[in-house]
């Protein structure tokens, strides 16, 4: 993020509204999840310069400008101005307030623009409200206009509301369930309880922090923390650049620690579990993780601490983070998201998918690649575990192998499940015959078996309880899922796939997608198991949309992944192109900070009075 209190000069803004250079009027409002997008189309005079671009600012009413709009010129009269509401560039949200919209070429304020008559009585509906914190508070983005009977100026009124006073009545105040007696008192305890933990850990996260800079020597080795919050495992693209960092020797110029704990399925780890966590971060001069950690959404990390986030899921496929902003378990406005440093992505391609997932800019998502992939497409691991596969499971043998791998329906782990009733078992049993073999293979979340008819056995097989699903794909000829990530592996064998998306629509609405889906999967999209059965018959797979997902979502189809990581972030050797956009990005929100649109103000009678005497005096 860069450094908004330097000290460096304003910059006057010049009006020349008055000159009426250019007429500028906004024809439509759109929304895309988080990005607000404008149409604007604008006239103008003979005396205006084409040569040089519109630039578009987001102007608080005390005149500095809180964010720029993107622009891009649809024809030589038409811009399309995209603003991400979560990010402008600041990793943060745009700032509550009232705004208007002002179209520059350079320092130079040419117009404001008005909304188009037809658009203004619509406004309202274009109007946006994205509920967060467990839906108790709400950012607000509300369109109107000026009241000026000569125009219609767009106003922009940002606010971060919470529910008000009035008494709203859900689950927990049924009088049957409500709390009474010693059940209410222990309820109230725990909450402050919790409050008041969380507060001595945060005292105690800086204090540990400040004391462990002051005692270590200016040689001493930095420590690398390697952390999961969501697991009592360190996932593979964790370890795959720990265990690279071991094979290096690095282990000897860095001190290399682990913590691993699932505080989302299990929130009741005791005090020294929490303690022993919060001195580790407070040792860490730099912290990988590979999920979204809830201790650090009120924790924050001292700013020489670097934070890294190595997701797992590399196919930027499935909306998350500020991505579902305005749905059920969407994150806050602030919290762990927003202290990455870097990100990781299999492309610059698709970075920004990532990016609008944890609010941060999309220059800071390197393109290393996933580490994990360095075993995967290691050709000696590649050898021996299909060998293991073979012994393990030998009516695969001389078969064609289908693995049928979704991912899992319900809210979280607790309810994650699975409907089974939907597979015709019978139909997919008697297109084997003697050719094809299936193996089932659910989201770890799902605990139920797979429910395969007796008699079947010759030819299905559950195989949950194998560790790897990577693995199983060396030996797969056929992948069937839905909106799985293990696209993203699966794509490297270069095989066919099918998608089995009976619920598309309910799953766009709670989850969502950052594209239209039927495109971006890399295969045959079917809404019935009928027409995945009719595909299999037909050989119908759109197997083409495999070779463009490959060009689109690899920038390295190597085994040095982790290497990339390790060089680029933790040695510091990002190659000078990437870090030239960082710092470019940097330096357009530090110039944004000191614009200043003071020149707008208008000038009283008064004043221009005393200063026509001072010039003649």
């Amino acid at each position: 993020m860069a450094n908004l209190g330097s000290n460096a000069g304003k910059v006057l803004m010049r009006n020349r509204l008055p000159e009426q250079l250019v007429y500028a009027q906004i024809t439509d409002v759109e929304w895309e999840r988080i990005h607000m997008h404008l149409t604007v189309r604008i006239e103008p005079s003979e005396r205006f310069d084409r040569s040089v671009p519109l630039d578009f600012y987001l102007v608080a009413a005390y005149l500095k400008a809180n964010a720029k709009f993107k622009a891009e010129l649809l024809d030589e009269n038409t811009y399309r101005l995209s603003l991400n509401v979560t990010n402008m560039g600041a990793v943060m949200c745009v700032p509550t307030g009232t705004y208007t919209i002002y179209a520059c070429q350079g320092t130079d304020i040419l117009c404001a623009p008005e909304v188009a008559p037809e658009l203004a009585p619509q406004l309202q509906d274009k109007s946006r409200m994205f509920l967060h914190n467990n839906k108790t508070k709400g950012y607000c983005v509300n369109f109107s206009v000026t009241e000026d009977e000569e125009d219609l100026g767009i106003i922009l009124n940002i606010m971060d509301l919470s529910k008000s006073g009035l008494k709203v009545f859900n689950e927990d105040d049924r009088p049957d369930i409500r709390p009474t007696g010693l059940a209410k008192i222990k309820k109230d305890l725990h909450k402050r309880y919790v409050k008041a933990g969380r507060k001595f850990m945060i005292w105690d996260y800086n204090t540990l922090h400040d004391l462990n800079r002051l005692l270590r020597g200016k040689n001493a080795k930095k420590t690398i923390l390697f952390m999961s919050e969501q697991s009592e495992k360190l996932g593979t693209n964790i370890m795959s650049v720990a265990d690279r960092m071991v094979e290096r020797g690095m282990d000897k110029d860095y001190d290399l620690i682990y913590s691993a704990r699932a505080t989302v399925a299990n929130p009741h780890y005791g005090i020294p579990s929490w303690l022993k966590v919060l001195q580790k971060l407070a040792k860490a001069d730099m912290v990988f993780l590979d999920d979204h950690a809830p201790i650090l959404d009120w924790i924050y990390l001292n700013e020489d601490t670097t934070l890294v986030q190595l997701w797992h899921a590399g196919a930027g496929f499935k909306s998350s983070g500020y991505s579902r902003w305005g749905h059920t378990g969407c994150p806050a406005p602030n919290g762990c998201h927003r202290q990455y440093k870097y990100g990781i992505a299999g492309s610059r391609h698709i970075a920004h998918f990532f990016s609008e997932v944890w609010g941060i800019n999309t220059e800071n998502v390197l393109p290393t690649g996933m580490p994990r992939m360095d075993e995967f497409l290691d050709p000696d691991y590649r050898a021996a575990k299909e060998v293991e596969l073979r012994e393990q499971y030998p009516f695969i043998n001389g078969k064609k192998v289908i693995l049928f791998a979704p991912t899992y329906r319900g809210k979280n782990h607790f309810d994650a499940h699975y409907p089974y009733q939907l597979i015709d078992f019978k139909r997919l049993y008697e297109f084997c015959g003697d050719e094809y073999v299936v193996l089932f293979k659910m989201h770890p979340w799902v605990s139920e078996a797979v429910p395969i008819p007796k008699g079947m056995e010759d030819r299905f097989a559950d195989v949950n309880k194998y560790p790897n699903i990577n693995d199983l794909f060396y030996v797969t000829d056929l992948l069937i899922t839905d909106y799985s990530s293990n696209i993203f592996e699966f794509s490297l064998m270069r095989k066919p796939m099918l998608f089995f998306a009976f619920d598309e629509i309910q799953y766009s609405f709670s989850r969502g997608f950052h594209r239209a889906y039927e495109e971006s999967a890399p295969g045959k999209v079917c809404r019935t198991f009928d027409e995945v059965m009719t595909a299999l018959e037909t050989r119908d797979f759109d197997y083409e949309k495999v070779e463009e997902y490959v060009d689109v979502h690899f920038d390295y189809i190597d085994s040095g992944a982790s290497d990339r990581v390790i060089d680029w972030i933790v040695l510091g050797n990002i190659p000078e192109d990437i870090r030239a956009d960082i710092r470019a990005v940097e330096e357009d929100v530090e110039r944004l900070h000191y614009l200043d649109f003071s020149s707008l103000t208008p000038v009283d009678e008064t004043d221009e009075e005393e200063e026509k005497q001072d010039t003649h005096d």
